[in-house]
Parts: C-alpha cells; sequence; structure tokens
C-alpha cells in the first residue's frame, strides 16, 4: 500500500470523528520541547555550553508548565484542525507571544536579581518563531491534506481567477482550502501585459488575449472575478467566453460581507445579466449633493417602489433633517421603514400612506411638514396595462404630478424633481404620453414660480419593478419558453443606483426648466439578453429553453429615444449627464388644455381623453393599440 493511500485510509477514518483534544495538546507540547532544543541549538551554533547545557534541566520544565498554561488559558488544542483559518492563526500567534513574554519577563527578574540572563534573549526570539511557525505549518498541513486527499480527482474542479491583487490571492487561499470542493487554481487572469507568464503563489499570470489558449488545454470550469472596479469591457470580453465555453462565472462578495474577516466559498456568488450590463460607475460630487441635502426636509412619493426606495437609501446618506416617504403600497412602505431602521440606522423619517390624488391629505401634510425638496417617483409604468387603463394612467401621471407641483409651489418648495421616461420621447403608448404632458405641466410652471422643476430621463432600470430581467428569470427557472415580443426589440438599461444618483445629481444641477439625460450607452438587443441569460443559467438555447415570440404588445416601440426631434442635449460639467434643449410652453395655455379634460374623465370618455392627449402632444402616434384609429381620422 502507497502512502497516499495510506493517508487517504487514515484521514478518511479521522474526519468521521475530531482528533481528541487532548492529542493536539500533547503535539503542542512537543513543539515547545523541539523549539527550545532547537533555538539553543542553533542560537550555539549546535554546541551549546555546558552552563546553559546543565540549565535545560529546570529549562525546559518551565518552558512546558508556561506554553501549557497558555495553551490551556487560550484554548489552541479546542479547535477542529482541518478547519484552521485566519483566527485560529491570530490565536496561536498571541498564545504563543504571550508565553514568549512571560519569558521575558523571568529572564529581566532573573537578572535584576542574580546579573544573568536565565536565557539568551536571543533564543527567547528563536523559539518565539520556531514555536509560531510549527504550530500554524502543522496546522495549515493537516488541513491541507485533508483537502488534497480526501478528494478524487475526477472531482476536481479547474478554475480561472480573474485579478492578481490581494482579494486573488486571498481568494485562492480560501478556494484550495474548501473541505467541501476540491478546487484547483489553473491560472490568474489579468489585463496588464507587463505581469503575464510571471508567477503568483505557484500559479501562472496569464493576460486576457491568453484566454482562449488557456481554455483549449485546461478543461475550465469556474472562473471567479477577484478584483475590484473591473472595467466594464474586459468584464464584457470574458463574459462572452465565458458563455461561449459554457463556463459557470462567480464573483467575491464585498469584503464588508466576509465572515470574522475571511473569505468563505459560500459566500460566491454567481455572476447575474445585471452584473455583466453594468457600466463604469457615475462618479458624482457627494460632498456638493451633501451640502445641497444635509438637514432639508426631503419628500418622496413613490418611496416603496424601486426607484423611490433607492431615492430614500441614498438621501439618508446625506443627513436631511427629515425624509417624508409617500406611498399607497403599504406592504412595501412597512419594508422600507424598517430597512432603514433595521440595516442602516436612520430614524429621521415619517411614513405616510397616501395616494398623490389626495389632494387634501397632501394639502395638509406640507403645510406641516414643509419640505424643501421633493422626489416624485410614484407613477403608474406598465405600457401594455396602462393601454387598457387611460383613465387611470391619466390620473395617477398626470393629475397627481400636477397635484403635488401645484402644493409645491403653494408650500414654497425649493427644488421639484420629476422621475420621467424614454417612453416620453414620441411616444406610442398611453403610458408616455401620460409621462410627456407631466413633463410639459411643471416645464411651464418654473418660467411663472419660483419653485425650481426639474425632469430626469431614464431607460428601463434593471431590477425594477416590470423589468424584463425578473420576468426572464422566472420563465428559465419555470423552464420556459422565454417570451420575447419582437426579435429586433431594443432598449437602454441602466441599474436603479446610477438611476437614482441621476436624480440626486440633478436636483443639484438643476436652476429649474431642464430635462437632465444620461449617457445609457448602446442600446441592448432583447433576444441577446434573453439567450445570454439562458446560457447564463447552464441551460441550452431551444434544447432546455425556448424562447417565443408573441408580437408588439399595445403601445410598445421597437426601440426606446431620449430626445423628442425639437430637442438637442448639451453638455454638463459630468461627462455622462446632458441636458436637453427643450421647447418653451406657455403655463396658461397648458393648465387650460389639462382643464379640458376634466369633462371626458368625469364621464369616462376614453376616446375623448386620448383624443385630447394626442391634440397635446403632437408627437403621440398609437402603436399597436386600439387608438391607432384616432391617429388615421386625423
Amino acid at each position: 500500500m502507497n502512502i497516499t493511500k495510506l493517508l487517504a485510509r487514515i484521514l478518511s477514518r479521522l474526519e468521521k470523528r475530531n482528533t481528541p483534544r487532548w492529542i493536539i495538546l500533547i503535539i503542542d507540547l512537543t513543539i515547545s520541547f523541539i523549539s527550545i532544543i532547537l533555538a539553543f541549538q542553533l542560537r550555539f551554533n549546535f554546541k551549546i555550553p555546558e552552563d546553559y547545557y546543565q540549565r535545560l534541566y529546570y529549562i525546559i520544565p518551565m518552558v512546558f508548565f508556561i506554553r501549557g498554561f497558555f495553551f490551556l488559558i487560550y484554548r489552541v488544542y479546542a479547535h477542529i484542525v482541518r478547519y484552521t483559518g485566519l483566527l485560529d492563526v491570530k490565536r496561536i500567534f498571541i498564545t504563543v507571544l504571550s508565553g514568549s513574554g512571560v519569558f521575558v519577563i523571568l529572564n529581566l527578574a532573573g537578572h535584576y536579581y542574580n546579573s544573568k540572563y536565565l536565557i539568551p534573549l536571543s533564543v527567547i526570539l528563536i523559539e518565539f518563531l520556531i514555536t509560531a511557525y510549527l504550530m500554524t505549518n502543522l496546522r495549515m498541513f493537516i488541513k491541507y491534506l485533508f483537502m488534497r486527499v480526501t478528494f478524487s480527482e475526477k472531482d476536481t474542479k479547474n478554475v480561472i481567477i480573474y485579478g492578481t491583487k490581494e482579494l486573488a490571492v486571498l481568494t485562492k487561499n480560501a478556494l484550495e482550502l474548501d473541505p467541501k470542493n476540491n478546487y484547483k487554481i489553473v491560472a490568474f487572469l489579468e489585463n496588464a501585459t507587463k505581469i503575464t507568464k510571471q508567477k503568483l503563489i505557484g500559479t501562472t499570470i496569464y493576460s486576457i488575449k491568453d484566454f482562449e489558449e488557456i481554455l483549449s488545454r485546461s478543461n475550465v470550469t469556474h472562473l471567479i472575478f477577484a478584483k475590484q472596479n473591473i472595467d466594464p469591457y474586459d468584464k464584457d470580453r470574458i463574459a462572452k467566453k465565458c458563455i461561449k465555453h459554457n463556463i459557470k462565472m462567480m464573483t467575491i462578495p464585498d469584503i464588508h460581507n466576509w465572515i470574522n474577516n475571511e473569505l468563505k466559498t459560500s459566500l460566491l456568488r454567481e455572476v447575474n445579466i445585471e452584473d455583466l450590463l453594468e457600466r463604469e460607475p457615475i462618479n458624482l460630487d457627494k460632498q456638493h449633493i451633501k451640502n445641497y441635502l444635509s438637514g432639508k426636509v426631503i419628500l418622496i412619493t413613490g418611496a416603496a417602489g424601486s426607484i423611490g426606495s433607492e431615492i430614500v437609501r441614498q438621501v439618508a446618506n446625506y443627513k436631511p433633517k427629515n425624509i417624508i416617504l409617500v406611498d399607497q403600497a403599504e406592504s412595501p412602505l412597512y419594508d422600507i421603514e424598517l430597512e432603514l431602521i433595521e440595516k442602516y440606522g436612520f430614524k429621521d423619517f415619517e411614513v405616510v400612506l397616501c395616494d398623490i390624488l389626495n389632494k387634501q391629505r397632501l394639502d395638509k401634510l406640507f403645510g406641516i411638514i414643509k419640505p424643501e425638496v421633493v422626489y416624485h417617483a410614484a407613477a403608474y409604468k406598465h405600457v401594455p396595462m396602462m393601454e387598457n387603463n387611460p383613465i387611470e394612467a391619466f390620473q395617477n401621471n398626470v393629475v397627481g404630478t400636477r397635484i403635488l407641483a401645484d402644493l409645491s409651489v403653494k408650500h414654497n418648495v425649493r427644488t421639484f424633481v420629476m422621475v420621467s421616461t424614454d417612453k416620453a420621447v414620441n411616444p406610442t403608448g398611453i403610458m408616455g404620453a401620460t409621462k410627456r404632458i407631466a413633463e410639459m405641466y411643471t416645464q411651464s410652471m418654473n418660467d411663472v414660480y419660483n419653485t425650481n422643476f426639474i425632469t430626469t430621463r431614464f431607460g428601463n432600470v434593471l431590477g425594477s419593478n416590470g423589468s424584463v430581467i425578473p420576468r426572464f428569470m422566472k420563465q428559465i427557472k419555470e423552464g420556459g419558453p422565454i417570451t420575447i415580443t419582437h426579435p429586433e426589440i431594443t432598449r437602454y438599461f441602466m441599474t436603479i443606483p446610477e438611476a437614482c444618483q441621476l436624480v440626486l445629481e440633478a436636483s443639484v444641477l438643476g436652476k429649474g426648466g431642464e430635462i437632465f439625460l444620461f449617457d445609457m450607452g448602446k442600446a441592448i438587443k432583447i433576444l441577446d439578453l434573453a439567450k445570454n441569460m439562458i446560457r447564463l443559467s447552464g441551460k441550452l438555447i431551444e434544447k432546455d429553453i425556448k424562447i417565443k415570440f408573441t408580437g408588439l404588445r399595445p403601445g410598445e416601440k421597437l426601440y426606446e429615444e431620449l430626445l423628442l426631434a425639437s430637442e438637442n442635449n448639451k453638455p454638463t460639467h459630468h461627462p455622462k449627464i446632458m441636458v436637453a434643449e427643450v421647447c418653451k410652453y406657455h403655463f396658461d395655455d397648458i393648465r387650460n388644455r389639462l382643464d379640458s379634460f376634466s369633462e371626458p374623465l368625469k364621464n369616462h370618455n376614453l376616446l375623448s381623453i386620448v383624443r385630447l392627449m394626442k391634440d397635446m402632444v403632437p408627437t403621440y402616434k398609437s402603436k399597436n393599440s386600439t387608438f391607432e384609429k384616432l391617429d388615421t381620422a386625423v
């Protein structure tokens, strides 16, 4: 029987039950004995003077007693060796250092009384280093044996780590010492060519351009991103190759989420489609935003929604005097209330359960709290649903905005920021048209009143309520098919935090009347998005998950726009934020036009309402909708 099989048998038996603590204690004491003898030998070049040789008869028992005492105090013997981690190493270091400290004190005391050192100080230092080294490395060696011997070669998972800094090294150590998996790091990957072909803790560093070469000779199953602030272009290149070769991508968590400052493989998270759609982060002047929001009363509508709740979280970081959370959704509002208290420890807020159409309630609320900044994120936004419910869409998106804007003027609100959408540009549905009318009303008020009315337009927000991504994930989980309205449909995407950063920046940059736009990058084909999500889930397109085209829904566009034909954009101080040069509207004209909706709304005359909307927004042309007949009739 060879040594490997013998070790495998011994370790497999030990794995079923933990080694008795007294055995570990005896091993540690044996290490102490070896260390003191070896320290003397090294100090005197393996020729210990007779004087010191005689002293060993009482030095060794003293070392045994002091070391044993601290072993018992710190209980270094009580921890399971095969799970040794960073905390155990720290504990060993403190234990050994404490014993060596006592040796130094006894030495100094002996010198004080007898003018002689019991143990040379150099011996104490050498003994400390040997003891700490042997105790730590013996444990790590045993742990390594458990990891290596108890796994068969066929269970090996070949891994590439992207990154070469400290996080990458910690990731490699965590993977190779994982007791539940047999990971083998075959390469480090980096975009810097200067360090390629060099070794990092025994593993070769390769450039991204060598990625295909590594894959061709190694059966790679996983790639782990172990680097902060990865260039989106590099991540996209790597992701495409991983998806092509069916390699599972994972990423390490934020260091603050590590367990006892250690990275555990259980914390690794699979890369999702949102990670791959990220762009370079927006770097804002946070101090400028803080100076603006600090100490102010902030009112946020739609505070329980995906956008509104993120605005709440971000505003809370800038130390406002008070945040007023307004929403009519009871349960989600309760959730964000608990999150603010329990997760963020923020208590300077009030929760108001209220419909934005309740003018009397809002008027009283504004009068009591006297908000200085209003972020208006409440809206109905599901395109097909609004197409079938135009009255509700108009009431909430237009009338609700009008109520809030009028109250902001009445109660001297300093800034009113409206969250709009790219669907307001050349709208093809009820939802987009109502948001465009709301934009027009607030813009027209800016030239008449002191309140600064500002608008922000976004594309689709990843992870928001109604986003295609949660829907696709659900369909994949259920085995498909994934339903897409049209093979050529495209959309702009941004993350929720990005969208809300733009809102906060707009409130600071805006002087009133502007429509702020965000550099959305390239439009993404929804079909490509769905295919990548299927591949990321480890499924095969058409074989495991089919894709079904259902046709454009009522009011839906093939592609989105951010600017009207009559608008141009101009840059701001930030390269990713622009301002649309918008058309001017007369407040009295817009107000009178909105007043003309009163009678059709009262009588629930759908065609009259939509006809008035088309008259007010000439670029509104219905698509795949029953209201297309109103366009042909003109």
